[in-house]
């Protein structure tokens, strides 16, 4: 275990050797997470989504069935929206209110 400082904005230096035994660069996603204990962080998995074979629909369901927080919930249902699809049309597992 190793003793980092949070700098301005609140970012985090990860050690080179850590991020080396990682794959870490910059701009790799992290995921955070609360716990009741402290602060979990990992590296997030990240698939690159072909648009092209996707329809507006399925990737509605992806956004709305792959978020961690009721707020990246509300965002996704924002982005949906944007799309110009009513997120209650597609079949996802809703966040409660």
């Amino acid at each position: 275990m190793q003793t980092v400082l949070i700098g301005k904005r609140g970012t985090i230096v990860i050690p080179a050797k850590t991020r080396k035994r990682y794959k870490l660069d910059e701009g790799s996603p992290m995921l955070i997470e609360e716990r009741e204990d402290g602060i979990l962080m990992r590296p997030a998995v990240t698939t690159p989504v072909e648009v092209e074979i996707y329809t507006p629909e399925r990737l509605a369901e992806f956004f709305l069935n792959n978020v961690l927080t009721k707020q990246g919930y509300l965002e996704a249902r924002r982005d949906v929206e944007q799309m110009g699809i009513h997120p209650d049309s597609i079949d996802h597992i809703r966040w409660p209110e």
